[in-house]
């Protein structure tokens, strides 16, 4: 017999790729083209950033910080919420001359909220957090996003189609599929934007793109 023969390594089965987490109890999957165009426009960099404005969810963490980007999280609707009920609270029996007015109100909450450094990050994930926030704060906080992207920078936000629908929180599983999971908390506003408004909101950006879903889910893109 060759001695070839005895030093070949035994073959062996390839290992088995690890199977994914089962969606959380009332989640629901979805394919995701925004997402998938969202990681192609912020390819994996040295010391890359991004801002995820939803409630802290480990899966997605995971998934940017394996490719080298550092997340940082801030639950924006639901700071709002505790923000303007503190104020409501605070100002119950007060004369009405003495409530705050509603455009000074969302100036004061951006003052303590998103307190990062122009330009900080590559890549902000808004989800649908824009559907559930009071007029006022609509273009203050898209005018503060857009400050905090770094040139060629990314906003991804998705837009509901009908009023009836809850927010949800969202789950980066792979690079083209999310897990929605119905948020318990209700919402401040429920709103059904127009194409047109949603172009006028995000202005300052310089190029926009659209995904429409069969969900009543608009997913779009917005590149500083």
């Amino acid at each position: 017999m060759s001695m070839l023969g005895k030093l070949r390594p035994q073959q062996q089965p390839p290992p088995r790729a690890p199977e994914p987490p089962r969606p959380a109890p009332g989640a629901s999957l979805r394919h995701s083209n925004g997402l998938k165009d969202f990681l192609w426009l912020i390819p994996e960099r040295p010391q890359g950033r991004i801002l995820d404005l939803g409630p802290v969810a480990q899966a997605t963490v995971s998934f940017f910080t394996d490719r080298n980007f550092r997340v940082s999280t801030e639950d924006l609707v639901r700071s709002w919420v505790e923000f303007r009920d503190e104020r409501e609270r605070n100002a119950a029996g007060a004369d009405p001359a003495e409530h705050p007015d509603p455009a000074a109100l969302a100036a004061d909450f951006l003052k303590l909220s998103l307190r990062f450094d122009p330009e900080t990050f590559h890549g902000i994930l808004a989800w649908d957090a824009f559907d559930f926030l009071e007029s006022e704060l609509l273009h203050p906080l898209a005018a503060r996003l857009h400050q905090l992207l770094a040139p060629g920078g990314v906003l991804l936000a998705a837009f509901h189609d009908a009023a009836t629908i809850g927010p949800s929180h969202y789950r980066v599983r792979d690079g083209e599929t999310l897990e929605l999971v119905p948020s318990r908390r209700p919402p401040p506003v429920r709103r059904v934007f127009q194409n047109r408004e949603i172009l006028a909101l995000f202005g300052d950006f310089r190029s926009s793109r659209t995904f429409v879903g069969r969900d009543h889910l608009r997913e779009a893109l917005f590149l500083k």
